[in-house]
Protein backbone atom coordinates (compact mmCIF):
# COMPACT_ATOMS: atom_id res chain seq x y z
CA UNK A 1 0.00 0.00 0.00
CA UNK A 2 1.35 3.66 -0.90
CA UNK A 3 -0.15 6.89 0.07
CA UNK A 4 0.83 9.92 -1.77
CA UNK A 5 0.76 13.52 -1.34
CA UNK A 6 1.73 16.46 -3.38
CA UNK A 7 2.68 20.13 -2.47
CA UNK A 8 4.61 22.80 -4.26
CA UNK A 9 7.91 24.46 -4.15
CA UNK A 10 7.59 28.23 -3.72
CA UNK A 11 10.92 28.77 -2.27
CA UNK A 12 13.97 27.06 -1.40
CA UNK A 13 14.75 24.65 -4.20
CA UNK A 14 17.83 24.02 -3.63
CA UNK A 15 17.27 23.16 0.48
CA UNK A 16 14.60 20.52 -0.74
CA UNK A 17 16.56 19.26 -3.39
CA UNK A 18 19.40 18.94 -0.52
CA UNK A 19 16.72 17.56 1.67
CA UNK A 20 15.56 14.47 -0.06
CA UNK A 21 19.30 13.64 -1.26
CA UNK A 22 20.14 13.49 2.06
CA UNK A 23 23.27 10.58 2.01
CA UNK A 24 21.80 9.14 5.82
CA UNK A 25 18.42 9.13 4.42
CA UNK A 26 19.13 7.13 0.74
CA UNK A 27 21.46 4.74 2.12
CA UNK A 28 24.73 6.96 0.88
CA UNK A 29 23.02 8.00 -2.32
CA UNK A 30 22.89 5.01 -3.82
CA UNK A 31 19.17 5.54 -3.83
CA UNK A 32 18.87 8.74 -5.69
CA UNK A 33 18.09 8.67 -9.47
CA UNK A 34 17.20 11.65 -11.99
CA UNK A 35 15.76 12.46 -15.16
CA UNK A 36 16.84 15.23 -17.86
CA UNK A 37 19.35 16.60 -15.33
CA UNK A 38 21.95 15.47 -12.91
CA UNK A 39 20.75 15.45 -9.34
CA UNK A 40 23.72 17.29 -8.00
CA UNK A 41 22.72 20.58 -10.63
CA UNK A 42 19.24 20.11 -10.63
CA UNK A 43 18.74 23.48 -8.66
CA UNK A 44 20.40 25.30 -11.61
CA UNK A 45 18.92 23.27 -14.01
CA UNK A 46 15.14 23.95 -12.78
CA UNK A 47 15.75 27.64 -12.48
CA UNK A 48 16.98 27.57 -16.13
CA UNK A 49 13.77 25.88 -17.25
CA UNK A 50 12.04 27.91 -15.42
CA UNK A 51 13.31 31.00 -16.96
CA UNK A 52 12.16 30.16 -20.15
CA UNK A 53 8.42 29.49 -18.70
CA UNK A 54 5.63 30.79 -21.33
CA UNK A 55 3.91 31.55 -18.05
CA UNK A 56 5.48 33.00 -14.58
CA UNK A 57 4.25 31.61 -11.61
CA UNK A 58 5.44 31.13 -7.94
CA UNK A 59 5.50 27.54 -8.06
CA UNK A 60 9.43 26.19 -8.88
CA UNK A 61 8.63 22.80 -8.64
CA UNK A 62 6.16 20.39 -7.33
CA UNK A 63 7.40 17.89 -4.40
CA UNK A 64 5.86 14.27 -4.54
CA UNK A 65 5.83 11.99 -1.50
CA UNK A 66 4.90 8.19 -1.97
CA UNK A 67 4.64 6.34 1.02
CA UNK A 68 4.58 2.70 1.87
CA UNK A 69 3.23 0.66 4.53
CA UNK A 70 6.31 -0.83 7.13
CA UNK A 71 7.20 -4.05 5.98
CA UNK A 72 5.63 -4.42 2.77
CA UNK A 73 8.25 -3.45 0.41
CA UNK A 74 12.59 -3.67 0.08
CA UNK A 75 14.28 -0.61 -1.26
CA UNK A 76 14.89 -1.30 -4.47
CA UNK A 77 11.37 -2.14 -5.25
CA UNK A 78 10.12 1.21 -3.95
CA UNK A 79 12.65 2.93 -5.60
CA UNK A 80 11.37 1.13 -8.80
CA UNK A 81 7.68 2.04 -8.55
CA UNK A 82 8.94 5.65 -7.39
CA UNK A 83 10.59 6.21 -10.83
CA UNK A 84 7.74 4.48 -13.00
CA UNK A 85 5.33 7.19 -11.16
CA UNK A 86 7.86 9.98 -11.74
CA UNK A 87 7.85 8.75 -15.62
CA UNK A 88 3.82 8.60 -15.34
CA UNK A 89 3.62 12.07 -13.38
CA UNK A 90 5.91 13.88 -15.64
CA UNK A 91 5.32 12.16 -18.76
CA UNK A 92 9.01 12.30 -19.99
CA UNK A 93 8.41 16.53 -20.14
CA UNK A 94 9.91 17.80 -16.90
CA UNK A 95 13.06 17.11 -15.20
CA UNK A 96 12.84 15.42 -11.60
CA UNK A 97 14.91 13.89 -9.16
CA UNK A 98 13.84 10.71 -7.19
CA UNK A 99 15.06 9.57 -3.75
CA UNK A 100 14.16 6.77 -1.58
CA UNK A 101 14.73 7.27 1.84
CA UNK A 102 15.25 4.23 4.46
CA UNK A 103 15.88 6.02 7.71
CA UNK A 104 11.93 5.88 9.14
CA UNK A 105 9.64 2.88 10.12
CA UNK A 106 8.72 2.95 6.56
CA UNK A 107 10.17 3.18 3.26
CA UNK A 108 9.23 6.33 1.54
CA UNK A 109 10.00 8.32 -2.06
CA UNK A 110 10.77 11.78 -2.78
CA UNK A 111 10.07 12.99 -5.96
CA UNK A 112 10.51 16.65 -7.25
CA UNK A 113 9.56 17.90 -10.40
CA UNK A 114 10.09 20.90 -12.40
CA UNK A 115 7.12 23.19 -12.13
CA UNK A 116 7.75 24.05 -16.27
CA UNK A 117 8.21 21.34 -18.87
CA UNK A 118 11.64 21.84 -21.09
CA UNK A 119 9.31 20.58 -24.12
CA UNK A 120 7.47 23.68 -24.49
CA UNK A 121 8.09 25.70 -21.54
CA UNK A 122 4.22 25.14 -20.10
CA UNK A 123 3.13 24.69 -16.52
CA UNK A 124 2.39 21.79 -14.77
CA UNK A 125 -1.32 22.25 -13.39
CA UNK A 126 -1.53 20.73 -10.49
CA UNK A 127 -5.23 20.27 -9.11
CA UNK A 128 -7.28 17.54 -7.47
CA UNK A 129 -7.94 15.94 -10.72
CA UNK A 130 -4.34 15.77 -11.56
CA UNK A 131 -4.23 14.49 -7.76
CA UNK A 132 -6.36 11.60 -8.09
CA UNK A 133 -4.73 11.11 -11.35
CA UNK A 134 -1.28 10.12 -9.53
CA UNK A 135 -3.31 8.20 -6.45
CA UNK A 136 -4.23 6.05 -8.82
CA UNK A 137 -1.56 5.60 -11.02
CA UNK A 138 0.58 4.59 -7.75
CA UNK A 139 -2.26 2.00 -6.70
CA UNK A 140 -2.23 0.75 -10.20
CA UNK A 141 1.95 0.59 -9.88
CA UNK A 142 1.22 -1.13 -6.27
CA UNK A 143 -1.12 -3.67 -7.80
CA UNK A 144 1.18 -4.60 -10.21
CA UNK A 145 4.06 -5.18 -7.60
CA UNK A 146 1.48 -7.39 -5.53
CA UNK A 147 1.14 -4.68 -2.98
CA UNK A 148 -1.72 -4.26 -1.55
CA UNK A 149 -4.33 -1.20 -2.21
CA UNK A 150 -6.14 1.28 0.00
CA UNK A 151 -9.99 1.09 -1.34
CA UNK A 152 -12.26 3.72 -0.44
CA UNK A 153 -15.64 2.20 1.63
CA UNK A 154 -18.38 2.38 -0.38
CA UNK A 155 -20.58 5.83 0.00
CA UNK A 156 -17.37 7.31 2.08
CA UNK A 157 -15.74 10.49 0.73
CA UNK A 158 -11.93 10.30 -0.06
CA UNK A 159 -9.44 11.64 2.48
CA UNK A 160 -6.66 13.59 2.35
CA UNK A 161 -3.36 12.58 3.52
CA UNK A 162 -3.62 14.19 6.61
CA UNK A 163 -6.57 13.13 7.41
CA UNK A 164 -5.59 9.41 6.46
CA UNK A 165 -2.28 9.49 8.77
CA UNK A 166 -4.42 10.88 11.52
CA UNK A 167 -7.31 8.24 10.93
CA UNK A 168 -4.86 5.41 11.26
CA UNK A 169 -2.85 6.83 14.81
CA UNK A 170 -6.03 7.58 16.16
CA UNK A 171 -6.27 11.59 16.27
CA UNK A 172 -8.92 12.27 13.38
CA UNK A 173 -11.80 14.12 14.75
CA UNK A 174 -13.85 12.40 11.69
CA UNK A 175 -12.57 8.76 12.66
CA UNK A 176 -13.30 9.83 16.55
CA UNK A 177 -16.55 11.25 15.76
CA UNK A 178 -17.69 8.23 13.33
CA UNK A 179 -16.69 5.86 16.21
CA UNK A 180 -18.60 7.47 18.64
CA UNK A 181 -22.28 7.60 16.57
CA UNK A 182 -21.86 3.88 15.61
CA UNK A 183 -21.11 2.94 19.48
CA UNK A 184 -24.57 5.06 20.45
CA UNK A 185 -26.88 3.94 17.60
CA UNK A 186 -27.21 0.38 19.00
CA UNK A 187 -28.03 2.24 22.61
CA UNK A 188 -30.41 4.57 21.48
CA UNK A 189 -33.97 5.17 20.49
CA UNK A 190 -34.30 8.32 18.65
CA UNK A 191 -31.55 10.65 16.77
CA UNK A 192 -32.31 13.52 19.10
CA UNK A 193 -31.33 10.99 22.35
CA UNK A 194 -27.87 10.25 19.72
CA UNK A 195 -27.28 13.30 20.03
CA UNK A 196 -27.89 13.97 23.65
CA UNK A 197 -25.48 11.20 24.87
CA UNK A 198 -22.54 12.98 21.88
CA UNK A 199 -23.13 15.91 24.41
CA UNK A 200 -22.59 14.08 27.85
CA UNK A 201 -19.77 12.76 25.93
CA UNK A 202 -17.91 16.21 25.53
CA UNK A 203 -19.52 16.95 22.37
CA UNK A 204 -20.36 20.55 21.25
CA UNK A 205 -23.70 19.95 19.32
CA UNK A 206 -24.93 22.77 16.51
CA UNK A 207 -28.23 21.99 15.31
CA UNK A 208 -29.18 23.67 11.66
CA UNK A 209 -30.11 22.03 8.55
CA UNK A 210 -27.24 19.64 8.78
CA UNK A 211 -25.91 18.98 12.22
CA UNK A 212 -22.50 19.40 13.30
CA UNK A 213 -20.28 18.30 15.90
CA UNK A 214 -17.09 19.46 17.38
CA UNK A 215 -15.13 17.65 19.99
CA UNK A 216 -13.20 19.22 23.05
CA UNK A 217 -10.19 20.99 21.76
CA UNK A 218 -11.51 20.53 17.64
CA UNK A 219 -11.18 24.11 16.25
CA UNK A 220 -13.80 23.52 13.48
CA UNK A 221 -17.50 21.76 13.43
CA UNK A 222 -17.61 18.64 11.59
CA UNK A 223 -20.86 17.47 9.57
CA UNK A 224 -22.38 14.28 10.24
CA UNK A 225 -23.01 13.72 6.55
CA UNK A 226 -19.22 14.33 5.61
CA UNK A 227 -18.77 11.11 7.46
CA UNK A 228 -20.72 9.21 5.07
CA UNK A 229 -23.52 8.63 3.19
CA UNK A 230 -24.31 6.22 6.40
CA UNK A 231 -24.15 9.37 8.60
CA UNK A 232 -26.41 11.44 7.57
CA UNK A 233 -29.49 12.63 9.46
CA UNK A 234 -31.70 10.21 7.70
CA UNK A 235 -29.66 7.32 7.79
CA UNK A 236 -28.44 7.61 11.20
CA UNK A 237 -32.38 7.71 12.09
CA UNK A 238 -33.06 4.56 9.88
CA UNK A 239 -30.35 3.13 11.28
CA UNK A 240 -32.09 3.60 14.65
CA UNK A 241 -35.03 2.42 13.77
CA UNK A 242 -33.32 -0.67 12.24
CA UNK A 243 -34.71 0.03 8.84
CA UNK A 244 -31.30 0.81 6.75
CA UNK A 245 -30.61 -1.55 4.50
CA UNK A 246 -27.48 -0.93 1.84
CA UNK A 247 -29.22 0.34 -1.58
CA UNK A 248 -28.39 -1.94 -4.51
CA UNK A 249 -26.88 -0.56 -6.74
CA UNK A 250 -29.44 0.23 -10.14
CA UNK A 251 -28.68 -1.36 -12.95
CA UNK A 252 -26.60 -0.17 -15.75
CA UNK A 253 -27.90 1.24 -18.66
CA UNK A 254 -27.70 -1.42 -22.05
CA UNK A 255 -25.15 0.63 -24.10
CA UNK A 256 -25.27 -2.01 -26.77
CA UNK A 257 -22.44 -4.24 -25.96
CA UNK A 258 -22.49 -7.19 -24.23
CA UNK A 259 -22.46 -7.80 -20.74
CA UNK A 260 -21.15 -10.87 -18.16
CA UNK A 261 -24.46 -13.15 -17.77
CA UNK A 262 -25.41 -12.92 -13.67
CA UNK A 263 -24.48 -16.32 -11.76
CA UNK A 264 -28.40 -16.06 -10.28
CA UNK A 265 -27.87 -19.59 -8.94
CA UNK A 266 -25.04 -18.29 -6.68
CA UNK A 267 -26.18 -14.46 -5.97
CA UNK A 268 -26.59 -13.07 -2.97
CA UNK A 269 -28.87 -10.46 -4.34
CA UNK A 270 -31.05 -13.00 -6.33
CA UNK A 271 -31.52 -14.58 -3.42
CA UNK A 272 -32.59 -11.35 -1.13
CA UNK A 273 -34.78 -9.72 -3.85
CA UNK A 274 -37.34 -11.73 -6.02
CA UNK A 275 -37.49 -8.37 -8.42
CA UNK A 276 -33.69 -8.26 -8.73
CA UNK A 277 -33.84 -12.02 -9.75
CA UNK A 278 -36.97 -11.58 -12.14
CA UNK A 279 -34.41 -8.80 -14.06
CA UNK A 280 -31.46 -11.10 -13.34
CA UNK A 281 -33.42 -13.87 -15.63
CA UNK A 282 -34.03 -11.61 -18.30
CA UNK A 283 -30.54 -10.09 -18.65
CA UNK A 284 -29.57 -13.29 -18.95
CA UNK A 285 -31.70 -14.09 -22.08
CA UNK A 286 -30.57 -10.54 -23.44
CA UNK A 287 -27.09 -11.01 -23.40
CA UNK A 288 -27.32 -14.79 -23.87
CA UNK A 289 -28.36 -13.73 -27.50
CA UNK A 290 -26.38 -11.15 -27.54
CA UNK A 291 -23.38 -13.34 -27.17
CA UNK A 292 -24.58 -15.94 -29.99
CA UNK A 293 -24.97 -13.05 -32.34
CA UNK A 294 -21.56 -11.82 -31.45
CA UNK A 295 -20.31 -15.31 -32.29
CA UNK A 296 -22.30 -15.45 -36.12
CA UNK A 297 -21.09 -11.95 -37.03
CA UNK A 298 -17.84 -13.25 -36.33
CA UNK A 299 -18.03 -15.92 -37.81
CA UNK A 300 -17.07 -18.22 -34.40
CA UNK A 301 -18.34 -21.75 -34.80
CA UNK A 302 -16.34 -23.80 -32.75
CA UNK A 303 -15.34 -22.75 -28.94
CA UNK A 304 -11.51 -23.68 -30.17
CA UNK A 305 -11.89 -20.81 -32.74
CA UNK A 306 -13.34 -18.70 -29.72
CA UNK A 307 -10.17 -19.61 -27.32
CA UNK A 308 -7.66 -18.84 -30.37
CA UNK A 309 -9.20 -15.63 -31.27
CA UNK A 310 -9.65 -14.22 -27.83
CA UNK A 311 -5.29 -14.78 -27.69
CA UNK A 312 -5.33 -13.28 -30.79
CA UNK A 313 -6.44 -10.44 -29.38
CA UNK A 314 -4.93 -10.22 -26.74
CA UNK A 315 -1.86 -10.74 -28.08
CA UNK A 316 -2.48 -7.64 -30.52
CA UNK A 317 -3.14 -5.47 -27.80
CA UNK A 318 -0.16 -6.10 -25.82
CA UNK A 319 1.93 -5.91 -29.45
CA UNK A 320 0.29 -2.12 -29.67
CA UNK A 321 0.96 -1.38 -25.68
CA UNK A 322 4.61 -2.46 -26.23
CA UNK A 323 4.94 -0.07 -29.72
CA UNK A 324 3.38 2.34 -27.52
CA UNK A 325 5.71 2.21 -24.75
CA UNK A 326 8.49 2.24 -27.02
CA UNK A 327 7.47 5.49 -28.97
CA UNK A 328 6.93 6.60 -25.91
CA UNK A 329 10.58 6.01 -24.44
CA UNK A 330 12.16 7.49 -27.78
CA UNK A 331 9.93 10.96 -27.02
CA UNK A 332 11.34 10.90 -23.89
CA UNK A 333 14.95 10.29 -24.67
CA UNK A 334 14.36 13.06 -27.69
CA UNK A 335 12.83 15.46 -25.27
CA UNK A 336 16.11 15.26 -22.79
CA UNK A 337 18.46 14.92 -25.60
CA UNK A 338 17.08 18.26 -27.18
CA UNK A 339 17.09 19.93 -24.31
CA UNK A 340 20.91 19.21 -23.27
CA UNK A 341 21.48 20.16 -26.90
CA UNK A 342 20.09 23.56 -27.11
CA UNK A 343 21.73 24.03 -23.50
CA UNK A 344 24.89 23.11 -24.86
CA UNK A 345 24.59 25.28 -27.66
CA UNK A 346 23.39 28.24 -25.27
CA UNK A 347 26.02 28.13 -23.28
CA UNK A 348 29.36 27.94 -25.29
CA UNK A 349 29.90 30.79 -26.40
CA UNK A 350 30.28 31.70 -22.67
CA UNK A 351 31.86 28.24 -21.54
CA UNK A 352 34.80 28.92 -24.59
CA UNK A 353 35.45 32.08 -23.10
CA UNK A 354 35.82 30.86 -19.79
CA UNK A 355 38.37 28.71 -21.02
CA UNK A 356 40.12 31.59 -22.06
CA UNK A 357 39.99 33.51 -19.37
CA UNK A 358 43.22 34.48 -17.78
CA UNK A 359 41.58 34.65 -14.66
CA UNK A 360 39.21 31.83 -15.06
CA UNK A 361 38.33 32.31 -11.24
CA UNK A 362 36.56 35.62 -11.35
CA UNK A 363 35.39 35.11 -14.64
CA UNK A 364 33.62 31.70 -13.28
CA UNK A 365 32.06 33.65 -10.33
CA UNK A 366 30.60 35.82 -12.51
CA UNK A 367 28.86 32.93 -15.18
CA UNK A 368 28.71 30.46 -12.80
CA UNK A 369 25.10 29.39 -13.48
CA UNK A 370 25.61 29.21 -17.35
CA UNK A 371 29.51 27.81 -16.76
CA UNK A 372 27.20 24.93 -14.68
CA UNK A 373 24.63 24.03 -16.88
CA UNK A 374 27.13 23.83 -20.00
CA UNK A 375 29.53 21.19 -18.27
CA UNK A 376 25.85 19.42 -16.93
CA UNK A 377 24.45 19.22 -20.63
CA UNK A 378 27.99 18.31 -22.03
CA UNK A 379 28.52 15.37 -19.64
CA UNK A 380 25.03 14.09 -20.63
CA UNK A 381 25.63 14.36 -23.92
CA UNK A 382 29.04 12.16 -23.85
CA UNK A 383 27.06 9.91 -21.81
CA UNK A 384 24.21 9.75 -24.39
CA UNK A 385 26.83 9.03 -26.33
CA UNK A 386 26.78 11.73 -28.98
CA UNK A 387 30.00 12.77 -30.34
CA UNK A 388 28.31 15.46 -32.96
CA UNK A 389 25.78 17.48 -32.45
CA UNK A 390 22.72 16.84 -33.91
CA UNK A 391 20.30 19.34 -35.61
CA UNK A 392 17.89 20.24 -33.17
CA UNK A 393 15.16 21.35 -36.50
CA UNK A 394 15.91 17.71 -37.82
CA UNK A 395 15.16 16.32 -33.70
CA UNK A 396 11.95 18.41 -33.34
CA UNK A 397 10.86 17.45 -36.75
CA UNK A 398 11.36 13.51 -35.67
CA UNK A 399 9.97 14.64 -32.60
CA UNK A 400 6.52 16.22 -33.96
CA UNK A 401 6.32 12.43 -36.14
CA UNK A 402 6.71 10.69 -32.90
CA UNK A 403 3.59 12.75 -31.47
CA UNK A 404 1.85 12.05 -33.88
CA UNK A 405 2.55 8.22 -33.96
CA UNK A 406 2.01 8.54 -30.35
CA UNK A 407 -0.83 9.85 -31.17
CA UNK A 408 -2.31 6.98 -33.67
CA UNK A 409 -1.00 4.23 -31.60
CA UNK A 410 -2.79 5.25 -28.52
CA UNK A 411 -5.96 5.28 -30.30
CA UNK A 412 -5.07 2.04 -32.12
CA UNK A 413 -4.09 0.51 -28.46
CA UNK A 414 -7.46 1.76 -26.83
CA UNK A 415 -9.71 0.20 -29.82
CA UNK A 416 -8.05 -3.18 -28.90
CA UNK A 417 -8.46 -2.70 -25.10
CA UNK A 418 -11.79 -2.41 -25.84
CA UNK A 419 -12.02 -5.22 -28.33
CA UNK A 420 -10.03 -7.91 -25.55
CA UNK A 421 -12.88 -7.05 -22.61
CA UNK A 422 -15.48 -7.52 -25.31
CA UNK A 423 -13.83 -11.11 -25.99
CA UNK A 424 -13.37 -11.77 -22.59
CA UNK A 425 -17.14 -11.01 -21.71
CA UNK A 426 -18.14 -13.69 -24.73
CA UNK A 427 -15.84 -16.41 -23.54
CA UNK A 428 -17.28 -16.08 -20.61
CA UNK A 429 -20.43 -16.13 -21.44
CA UNK A 430 -19.90 -19.17 -23.40
CA UNK A 431 -18.20 -20.88 -20.01
CA UNK A 432 -21.26 -19.69 -18.18
CA UNK A 433 -23.79 -20.78 -21.00
CA UNK A 434 -21.89 -24.29 -21.03
CA UNK A 435 -21.49 -25.00 -17.43
CA UNK A 436 -25.17 -24.17 -17.05
CA UNK A 437 -26.11 -26.58 -19.80
CA UNK A 438 -23.86 -29.88 -17.55
CA UNK A 439 -25.42 -29.28 -14.70
CA UNK A 440 -28.57 -31.29 -15.35
CA UNK A 441 -26.39 -33.99 -17.18
CA UNK A 442 -24.46 -34.27 -13.71
CA UNK A 443 -27.94 -34.36 -11.49
CA UNK A 444 -29.49 -37.16 -13.82
CA UNK A 445 -25.88 -39.14 -14.11
CA UNK A 446 -26.12 -38.85 -10.12
CA UNK A 447 -29.93 -40.06 -10.18
CA UNK A 448 -29.01 -43.17 -12.35
CA UNK A 449 -26.26 -44.17 -9.83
Amino acid sequence: MAVTKIKPVKSTLSKALDYIQNPDKTDGKMLVSSFGCSYETADIEFEYTLSQALQKGNNLAFHLIQSFEPGEVDYETAHKIGKQLADAVTKGQHEYVLTTHIDKGHVHNHIIFCAVNFVDHHKYNSNKRSYYGIRNMSDRLCRENGLSVVVPKKGNKGKSYAEYQAEKTGTSWKGKLKIAVDALIPQVSSFEELLQRLQAAGYEIKPGKYVSCRAPGQERFTRLKTLGADYTEEAIRERIEGKRARAAKAPRADRGGVSLLIDIENSIKAAQSKGYEHWAKIHNLKQAAKTMNFLTENRIEQYTDLVSRTMEVAAESEQAADALKSVEKRLADMAVLMKHVATYQKTKTVYDAYRKAKNKERYRAEHERDIILHEAAAKALKAAGITKLPNIAAMQKEYEALQAQKEALYADYGKLKKKVREYDVIKQNIDSILQTGKQPERGKETERG
